[in-house]
C-alpha cells in the first residue's frame, strides 16, 4: 500500500494548499494540521481515504473533554477518519490488509528516565502556556498529559499485542508525538524540552511495520533493526513553519510505501 502522509501544516497561520499524491492509496494527517480545524475542510472530497490523528494544537484554547467529540464530529462531516486509541484495516491494490492503529500519544515525559522527569515536566510548562487548554475547568498542564500519554501508551501496548490471526498483513502505527529520542530535531538535539516531543516508545516500535508522526518539525526516515524480520521503518513528514524555513526540502506528493 502506498501512503501520503501529512503533518504539522498549521494552516491557522501557514499558507499551504495541499494535493493528492499521485499513486496514493490513503492519506494520513498525523496532527497539527490546523488549531482552528477550518484547514480540515481542505480534505473533504479527497480521491482516496484519510485517517486523521490529533496533534496538541488541535486543542489549543479548549476543552479536552469536550473537543474530542467536536473534532471526531469535524473530521466526520468531511468524510476523514479520526483514529484516537483506535485501529481501522484498509486493503491495498495489491491484496494486502493493513491494519492502522492511531493515537496522539501525548508526552509522558520519561524520554530521559523517572529521574529526569520532573525536569521534563517543568520544560513542558512553556509549551502547556502556549497551548492553554483546560480539562475539567482546570488548566491542562504537564501533568495532565503525562497521564493521557500513559493511557495511550497502554492502549498501543494492548493493540499492539494483538495477534494478527490472519486478520492484517502489516500494522501501522500512526501517532502525532514521536516514539523515540532518535527522531529528535537535530536544531535542539537531547535537553529536557525535547521530552515533550518524543517518548520512549523503542520497544513498542519492532511491533509495527512502519511507524508515522509528525510534532517534530522536521523530516526523518529510518529503520530499527528486528531479527528475523524485516526493519521497521519510522517516517516523520512535518511540514513545520515556512515563516522559519522549516518547509524547506519538504516533498509533500512523496509515496511511503507499507
Amino acid at each position: 500500500m502506498k501512503l501520503q502522509l501529512l503533518s504539522d501544516l498549521h494552516l491557522e497561520t501557514e499558507a499551504f494548499d495541499p494535493e493528492p499524491a499521485p499513486g496514493a492509496e490513503l492519506l494520513v494527517l498525523a496532527g497539527d494540521i490546523d488549531a482552528g480545524w477550518a484547514g480540515f475542510a481542505r480534505f473533504a472530497g479527497w480521491p482516496v481515504p484519510v485517517i486523521v490523528v490529533a496533534g496538541n494544537h488541535e486543542f489549543d484554547g479548549r476543552e479536552l473533554d469536550a473537543a474530542w467529540p467536536a473534532l471526531r464530529d469535524t473530521c466526520a462531516r468531511h468524510g476523514l477518519q479520526l483514529l484516537q486509541r483506535e485501529a481501522a484495516l484498509f486493503t491495498g491494490a495489491d491484496g494486502r490488509r493493513v491494519r492502522f492503529v492511531g493515537c496522539t500519544r501525548w508526552s509522558d515525559f520519561d524520554l530521559f528516565g523517572a529521574a529526569e522527569r520532573e525536569r521534563a515536566q517543568r520544560a513542558a510548562v512553556y509549551f502547556m502556556r502556549l497551548m492553554a487548554a483546560t480539562r475539567g475547568g482546570q488548566p491542562f498542564d504537564a501533568a495532565g498529559v503525562r497521564a493521557e500519554g500513559l493511557a495511550c501508551r497502554a492502549w498501543l501496548d494492548g493493540e499492539l499485542g494483538r495477534p494478527a490471526g490472519g486478520r492484517w498483513d502489516a500494522t501501522v502505527v500512526v501517532t502525532h508525538f514521536a516514539p523515540s529520542l532518535r527522531s529528535a530535531d537535530p536544531r535542539y538535539g537531547r535537553q529536557p524540552g525535547t521530552a515533550s516531543f518524543c517518548n520512549a516508545d523503542d520497544d513498542l516500535i519492532p511491533r509495527a511495520d512502519l511507524w508515522l508522526h509528525g510534532h517534530l518539525h522536521c523530516r526523518h526516515d529510518y529503520r530499527l533493526v528486528r531479527p528475523g524480520r524485516a526493519p521497521v521503518r519510522v517516517v516523520c513528514q512535518a511540514r513545520g513553519l515556512a515563516s522559519k524555513g522549516e518547509a524547506e526540502g519538504l516533498d509533500p506528493l512523496r509515496l511511503i510505501e507499507v
